[in-house]
């Protein structure tokens, strides 16, 4: 595998790339969004990760904007959601509408329904409104959010569906599906399910909000390595071959969450890392009963 850099993209099933390494903006206010976004951009980031329950969808799209002054709009990669509040037909398909308006691009990267509420035919017609919006050139890729493998069996089955009342391959293509993944919280199953048909996964909250500092092993990875206990986390999640997404608003951290390529944690300290607990430091849709 040839080594990692801040330039490493992932070829999703849509055809289409993402940059591996992410930027959160989960609790960035709009009002601070475009500096803060535009503070990462310097840092070397390329990917930015959004929803419509952030709020910060213009801010973001400001930053992005001035951006395009310098470099092309396929080398910038933006990600929007749609809330869990409008997960049906209607509400998905206008909310793509939505977020093109408010960060005035001419596409989205990629749009996920952001997590399984609503019951089975509103998520089978929330992935319908994603479907349409691909064909209609407003969105390249789509997935899904927080979705437990029993809602991702349902989508698969939902995609059939919609295949046999559509068309062949007018079901929709999962490109990627984004979790809460650290090693407190690593879902191999669901990362399982998605290696197996090739979908990628991206870790939110890949620095578990700070909770685990110390922890004997990550301390002790970060004293080898002379790096930071968030640096340790970051690279764990890229060698596990997913696409974190840390966050910060402070501009020292942004910068040093994105320094990461100038060391390697072995296979062994990988695993040494990665726990058997299940603690979750955010919400947990992924546990909701298929009804819901």
């Amino acid at each position: 595998m040839a080594p990692l850099t801040l330039q490493t993209a992932i070829k999703l099933p849509s055809g289409f790339e993402i940059p591996q390494l992410g930027f959160g903006v989960w609790q960035i206010p709009n009002r601070d969004a475009e500096a803060i976004v535009g503070k990462a951009f310097e840092a070397g980031y390329r990917h930015i990760d959004s929803a419509a329950l952030y709020r910060n969808e213009a801010g973001c799209g400001k930053a992005i904007q001035s951006l395009l002054s310098s470099i092309p709009r396929d080398q910038v990669f933006f990600t929007s959601k749609v809330p869990s509040s409008k997960i049906n037909y209607k509400d998905a398909k206008a909310q793509v509408d939505t977020t093109l308006k408010e960060t005035g691009l001419s596409y989205i990267d990629l749009m996920l329904l952001h997590a399984p509420f609503g019951g089975s035919a509103n998520r089978k017609g929330a992935w319908k409104a994603l479907v349409e919006a691909v064909e209609e050139g407003k969105v390249r890729s789509i997935g899904v959010s927080n979705y437990g493998v029993h809602h991702l069996d349902e989508l698969e089955t939902h995609i059939k569906e919609l295949e046999a009342e559509r068309g062949e391959g007018k079901g929709g293509v999962l490109s990627i599906g984004q979790w809460e993944i650290h090693p407190w919280c690593a879902r191999n199953d669901i990362a399982e399910w998605c290696a197996k048909r090739g979908v990628a996964v991206q870790a939110y909250s890949p620095l578990v909000r700070g909770e685990r500092w110390g922890e004997p092993v990550l301390r002790k990875l970060a004293e080898k390595y002379g790096k930071t206990q968030a640096q340790v986390l970051v690279r764990w999640s890229l060698q596990k071959g997913y696409i974190p997404l840390p966050k910060s608003a402070t501009p020292a951290r942004i910068t040093e969450n994105a320094d990461v390529y100038g060391f390697e944690l072995t296979h062994e300290e990988v695993d040494e890392l990665e726990t058997e607990e299940y603690e979750p430091v955010c919400w947990d849709p992924t546990i909701l009963r298929l009804e819901k």
